[in-house]
């Protein structure tokens, strides 16, 4: 296919540059210091010492997969605009859609890496099988925060606003399930204002993703993980990817470069 050769040299030369980076070791290091800070934190504990430190670990590998991830990839888009890399790759004569898959591709096998490591450091605390739902659940996250850190970056251009909106939309999807729970539990009033809150939350459950359904701490601690909910998670990202995928393609076709 005319289109996947370049998509698939652009990937490649992607994970070499996260390969310079010294990315991996980062994610080896945020490994390490998120083992360290639940062993100390196990010691505090005074009942169920082992399920809080796993219950720690699994929280703090989860967030800095993504900001590492997020971060890595919004500078480096940030810099290819900077050195008119961007400009001089779509000079060349092959489409746009080519230059967005193929860094699709390598920020998505990028985002196994820390998705097989983190996998495998939790499998030393919980069940193996559990740990595997929880890794897998975890690569559909930075997916979808992949793509939508490619979204801002290429549309903003810029590092600090793309950061910022990034770290908004993950930590609103995180929350949302928390949201609707207050705004439709029983403490919540019957006011104009309550209900004009609670309707604006639940349009945005409908447009943003239940992330707070992907990689629960309660499938490595009770077992409760299974295919079902797995499949759920999978079908979020396939739909959302592929929609951020789209509107930073329309965004690339409506730039004039």
């Amino acid at each position: 296919m005319p289109m996947l050769l370049p998509a698939l040299t652009i990937a490649r030369y992607t994970l070499l540059e996260a390969l310079r980076s010294r990315l991996p070791w980062l994610f080896v290091l945020a490994a390490c210091a998120a083992a360290g800070l639940a062993g100390f934190l196990q010691q505090l504990a005074l009942t169920e010492s082992g399920a809080v430190q796993a219950a720690l670990l699994a929280a703090a590998l989860r967030l800095a997969s993504v900001f590492l991830l997020a971060t890595f990839i919004i500078t480096s888009m940030a810099r290819e605009a900077a050195d008119r890399g961007l400009e001089l790759l779509l000079a060349l004569p092959m489409p746009r859609a080519a230059y967005l898959l193929g860094k699709l591709l390598g920020y998505g096998a990028l985002a196994a890496v820390p998705a097989v490591l983190f996998g495998l450091l939790m499998a030393l605390f919980a069940a193996p099988a559990q740990s595997a739902l929880w890794a897998l659940s975890l690569l559909g996250e930075l997916w979808i925060v992949a793509a939508f850190s490619l979204l801002c970056a290429a549309s903003l251009q810029q590092a600090l606003p793309a950061l910022a909106a990034t770290s908004g939309f993950y930590v609103l999807a995180r929350m949302l399930g928390s949201l609707q729970l207050l705004a439709h539990g029983p403490q919540a009033g019957d006011s104009l204002v309550q209900q004009a809150t609670a309707g604006a939350i639940d349009v945005l459950a409908l447009l943003l993703p239940r992330l707070d359904a992907f990689a629960r701490t309660e499938w490595l601690l009770y077992a409760t993980g299974d295919w079902q909910a797995l499949a759920s998670v999978a079908a979020q990202t396939a739909i959302y990817v592929a929609l951020l995928a789209s509107c930073a393609l329309c965004d690339f076709y409506r730039r004039n470069i």
